[in-house]
């Protein structure tokens, strides 16, 4: 090579080097520079070293193992698409030595791929392409999803952009095409399998966060309302109090409680019940603005979070709010009615959780005093004095509701004083199983009474039996106990209007052992009572659970208590059908009587079943 051939590389390489240098890629994301991107009409001068011919990869080595590496790197600690598609794009600038890159998104409802494309010095470009326009190579590597590969790039048709060769890479995740990667490069043949790995990353990283988007909505989206959950409204009632003590603003906390509800669903079902917070819930959204924040705060409770609003104006809103719900009639139930409670920052409380329960006590004194001319009171938490009779109860109603959010699990509580308290007498040990036995049928309006019915059942058969009193006794306990394990089981599944899905049923089948070993096993003088707790639901033929026991491996206390149960949950309303007759109920144990059940129990239980039904 000659010294005037040395020179001119040289003078080459710096201003390439220079051009490198000088390239303001931003770090704030990919998007906010595309919502700002330049329509190139007139030449630039500042873009004067970027026109020149490319014959960079003449002079630069392109190392794969420092890419490859350079790609791990690109993905840590990216939040984001836009992050991790700025790192990309200077991975494949600078250690590729491309020309420019591009993203295009499917478009679904417009039938369109959506562009935007970078340069070298991060000039930003946007164009459009339907998918209507077949003879298009962006279109065509989108419908096939292979790559396409061009000698230029001017079918993009973008002013002012060098037409070097291009790779179209399709972006694939999980058999799915979610659009176009573009890469141009003049020796893009080169490096086609590598720009495909790094397409595929990008496309499985965009996959990732939009499902993460989509779980983290979920995550603070309550299903029924589609209004925020518990934890979405704190978090931004957490975040709202920031701005309010920062731009020394007021905010104003609404909470309502729908009257009656544990009534509607006990009488009416709890479809019924879903069918009158949805209804509230719908009334909210369409009477708020829209940078106020409704949430389902409780099973039956919704609270607004009003930015910049003083405790007259949420006043205002409330008793609006409380009309239009007057003024919604449902059938068997009619008009809605709530009790409604507001409090304000900073006039009634500064901190986060006292303006709750200021909001919550007021609420509760709102139920206590009823209706004036038909509509509920609206109390505010600046209206009441604290230490008076009705605002003390409403304290203590909320105290009471958040006993479990202090951090004391009332259920859990009650099971270690089941398993420490030594028993002195029968007559203790019988307090104790009623009160665990209570705890237990109301964590579900539809079982309460449940396990009373089940004992009293139980004696009645085991006294039908001749069975000696010691025994008829333990039994009458253990049946008692029988569900004792459903304080393990969530109130989500316990409480679901609609049959059990597979992994649901699964959960509930969990609690004969949750009961037998997690609860009895704990106190020596109730260890005897497991076998009924733990196998009551086993099967002559087997097919049961917890330990598909046949026949007479099942312990008789166990059947009997099985066969009480039976009849008791056949005559009994759930939540997705009404209870049977006694004639029903009595067909469908001959039945099963043999294969499901002990059959000379379940002889022996029809012929008292008709005394039962007049005394229980």
């Amino acid at each position: 090579m000659t010294n005037k051939e040395t020179i001119i590389r040289q003078e080459k390489e710096i201003l390439y080097n220079k051009t490198l240098t000088s390239n303001p890629i931003s770090g704030t994301g990919y998007m906010p520079r595309m919502n700002v991107s330049p329509a190139r009409t007139t030449s630039n001068r500042l873009y004067g070293g970027y026109n020149l011919n490319n014959n960079d990869r003449v002079f630069a080595t392109i190392d794969y193992k420092e890419v490859i590496t350079s790609l791990k790197d690109a993905l840590k600690g990216k939040e984001n698409t836009a992050d991790f598609y700025n790192s990309l794009h200077s991975l494949l600038i600078n250690k590729m030595c491309a020309q420019f890159t591009a993203v295009g998104l499917i478009q679904e409802k417009s039938k369109c791929i959506n562009i935007k494309l970078t340069d070298k010095v991060g000039g930003t470009y946007s164009t459009r392409v339907f998918l209507s326009d077949d003879t298009n190579p962006i279109v065509e590597c989108f419908n096939k999803q292979e790559t396409v590969i061009k000698k230029d790039s001017k079918f993009l048709k973008l002013s002012y952009l060098q037409t070097p060769a291009v790779a179209i890479i399709p972006l694939i995740s999980v058999g799915q095409c979610l659009g176009v990667m573009i890469i141009g490069d003049n020796k893009v043949e080169e490096s086609a399998d590598l720009y495909t790995l790094i397409a595929n990353h990008y496309a499985l990283f965009m996959h990732n966060s939009e499902l993460m988007e989509q779980a983290n909505a979920h995550a603070n989206t309550d299903m029924l309302t589609s209004l925020s959950n518990h934890r979405g409204f704190q978090e931004v009632l957490s975040t709202e109090l920031e701005k309010a003590e920062k731009n020394n603003t007021s905010l104003s906390v609404i909470m309502m409680d729908v009257n009656n509800i544990s009534k509607i669903n006990r009488e009416l079902g709890h479809a019924k019940g879903d069918e009158v917070i949805k209804l509230v819930a719908e009334k909210v959204k369409q009477n708020i603005r829209t940078n106020d924040t409704a949430g389902r705060y409780g099973g039956d409770e919704i609270a607004i979070i009003l930015p910049n609003t003083d405790i007259n104006e949420a006043k205002y809103l409330a008793e609006y709010l409380t009309y239009s719900l007057s003024c919604c009639f449902i059938d068997d139930v009619g008009p809605v009615k709530v009790s409604v409670g507001l409090s304000n920052y900073p006039q009634c409380a500064k901190d986060q959780e006292k303006l709750l329960i200021s909001a919550e006590q007021a609420m509760y004194i709102s139920q206590s005093k009823g209706y004036k001319d038909g509509m509920s009171a609206i109390i505010s938490a600046s209206d009441f004095n604290f230490w008076d009779d009705m605002a003390l109860h409403s304290f203590a109603e909320v105290l009471t509701k958040r006993h479990s959010q202090l951090g004391v699990n009332f259920e859990e509580e009650l099971v270690n004083k089941f398993a420490s308290e030594e028993i002195s007498s029968q007559h203790h040990l019988e307090e104790l199983a009623t009160s665990l036995a209570g705890a237990i049928d109301a964590k579900d309006p539809y079982t309460k009474g449940h396990s009373t019915s089940v004992s009293k059942y139980s004696e009645a058969l085991a006294r039908a039996l001749n069975m000696p009193e010691p025994e008829v006794q333990r039994i009458k306990m253990g049946a008692l106990l029988h569900d004792v394990g459903k304080i393990g089981i969530p109130e989500s599944v316990l409480k679901k209007p609609t049959q059990l899905s597979d992994e649901e049923w699964e959960i509930m089948k969990q609690h004969p052992t949750i009961g037998a070993e997690k609860v009895l096993m704990q106190n020596e003088a109730l260890k005897d009572l497991m076998p009924m707790v733990k196998y009551h639901h086993e099967h002559i033929d087997g097919s049961g659970y917890p330990c598909q026991l046949k026949g007479e491996e099942i312990p008789l206390e166990a059947r009997i208590v099985a066969v009480a149960d039976t009849y008791h949950a056949l005559i009994s309303d759930r939540p997705y059908r009404k209870g049977l007759g006694f004639e029903k109920a009595c067909e469908i144990m001959q039945s099963g009587a043999g294969t499901l059940w002990d059959a000379e129990l379940v002889r022996k239980f029809i012929q008292i079943a008709p005394a039962l039904a007049t005394t229980i």
